[in-house]
């Protein structure tokens, strides 16, 4: 049994002010996202409704890849049916890893943080209940340099490291001038496999696939049409930050991480996974978290419409869409 199923089971008071928040991380295929579960379902069992922070954009256990995602857990997780969804807080990042845009990853880590800590400062038993991080597994680098800021960020104040003794050697020393901050080492996840990228991606390809079908292809998507000029599509990052005539002599222009593209719709556009923003205006897209996601299915240049499959028919809730490299081709 993990120590830190303590975590939860101490905690019998519901006038405690701050509950744990607990952040997993290790280095790849080494039991985070089967742990967090774990965390989560005792958490349920004891009446608990934590909240359960992800932040794997390559493996998507909220949504599809691609995202920063938060929603709270009520009940004990089914190992068949996943985790429950409402109204789940998304972001989306647009890429199976934050290597494209490292500073948008850490923008919207910072902004889903903000936003949980608006929603605790307003529920009391949210706040009390605490919440469980999965994270990556690109623990090297800039990985770590990430891992810092998340854990920065969200504020955790347990860090569970799995099965690294070096990661779990760096995070406490570089924590240790915080004493409510305990770093605690456990071993891999009995059973853990690794696996290869080729299984990797085919497991993304599915989780694309589970969120217009569902898990036993038990929903029904639609393929729905709109008109170019309904549309708006952007791109995040690219694009000087300055033009090159206000820069010194010599420097390189420097490319924006957060700066808005808009995107002409094109033949490359096929098969493209694109995120439904909230944003009601363009400067809001970043800030604003999504409402969901369709797949481009076929262009029509010479009528300037385009078909796309959604979870369900009607207009889109908004007209600003996101483009990263996610694309998915129905098989």
């Amino acid at each position: 049994m993990y120590p830190c199923k303590r975590l939860f089971v101490c905690y019998g008071h519901h006038l405690l002010v701050q509950g744990p928040r607990v952040i997993v991380v290790g280095p790849t295929d080494s039991g985070k996202s089967t742990l967090s579960r774990m965390l989560l379902s005792w958490a349920a069992k004891q009446g608990w409704k934590p909240t359960f922070v992800d932040l794997d954009i390559g493996q998507g256990s909220i949504t599809i890849p691609g995202c920063i995602a938060a929603t709270p857990i009520e009940l004990p997780i089914d190992p068949v049916d996943g985790i429950p969804l409402e109204m789940p807080l998304v972001y989306f990042h647009g890429h199976p890893n934050p290597g494209p845009n490292v500073d948008l990853y850490k923008v919207l880590v910072k902004e889903l943080a903000q936003i949980l800590e608006r929603q605790f400062a307003g529920n009391a038993e949210s706040r009390a209940a605490g919440m469980v991080i999965n994270t990556m597994g690109w623990i090297e680098n800039v990985g770590y340099e990430l891992l810092l800021h998340s854990i920065d960020a969200l504020k955790a104040n347990v860090i569970l490291v799995l099965g690294q003794e070096k990661l779990f050697s760096m995070l406490k020393d570089v924590l240790k001038s915080k004493p409510n901050v305990d770093v605690v080492k456990l071993q891999k996840s009995g059973g853990v496999v690794t696996r290869q990228g080729n299984v990797r991606k085919k497991a993304r390809h599915y989780r694309i696939k589970e969120y217009f079908y569902g898990l036993s292809n038990d929903f029904s998507p639609h393929s729905n049409t709109a008109n170019f000029s309904d549309l708006s599509i952007y791109r995040v990052g690219g694009g000087p930050q300055a033009p090159r005539s206000a820069l010194p002599i010599g420097a390189e222009p420097a490319a924006d991480p957060t700066r808005l593209v808009h995107v002409t719709i094109s033949k490359d556009m096929h098969h493209a996974v694109l995120a439904v923003s909230f944003a009601k205006e363009p400067d809001q897209i970043i800030s604003s978290n999504v409402a969901g996601f369709i797949c481009i299915t076929e262009i029509d240049f010479d009528r300037k419409k385009i078909t796309y499959l959604a979870p369900s028919a009607g207009e889109l809730p908004g007209r600003f869409l996101i483009m990263g490299s996610l694309a998915w081709l129905e098989t």
